[in-house]
């Protein structure tokens, strides 16, 4: 990763951590995404956009492998998903040879706009959905 896309990287994440992340996760309709925690164990998180196909949800991760719900994701792909007030539980695949910019073009078109601008390695994220 060149240092530009580093300093992005930190900048984008730090900013989501600390401000975007907390307030997006309290909006009744936001899309939740909550994996484990790979070190501590503990339910995480994470606010985002995505599409929900048949019993597949579809997201698209602006910082591929690096992002910690990746990294949670590759630790143990059991999931739950918040969509549209309704939790589905579900298992998440990586799907780094996917076509992430074409998968983009696919989802709500905000949080795609968001993504590819901001985004270095994007990844798309399959999750198999259960009732």
């Amino acid at each position: 990763m060149s240092r530009n896309a580093e300093l992005r990287f930190r900048a984008v994440t730090a900013f989501q951590r600390r401000i975007a992340n907390p307030l997006m996760s309290r909006l009744p309709g936001q899309t939740l995404l909550e994996t484990t925690g790979r070190t501590s164990g503990l339910p995480r998180r994470t606010p985002l956009g995505g599409r929900r196909i048949g019993d597949v949800f579809w997201i698209v991760s602006e910082f591929g492998e690096k992002s910690h719900y990746v990294r949670n994701i590759q630790a143990d792909p059991r999931v739950r998903v918040r969509i549209r007030g309704r939790w589905y539980g579900g298992t998440a695949h990586p799907l780094p040879e996917d076509d992430a910019v074409a998968r983009l073009s696919t989802l709500p078109r905000v949080n795609s706009t968001a993504v590819r601008s901001l985004g270095g390695n994007l990844m798309t994220i399959r999750v198999d959905l259960t009732e």
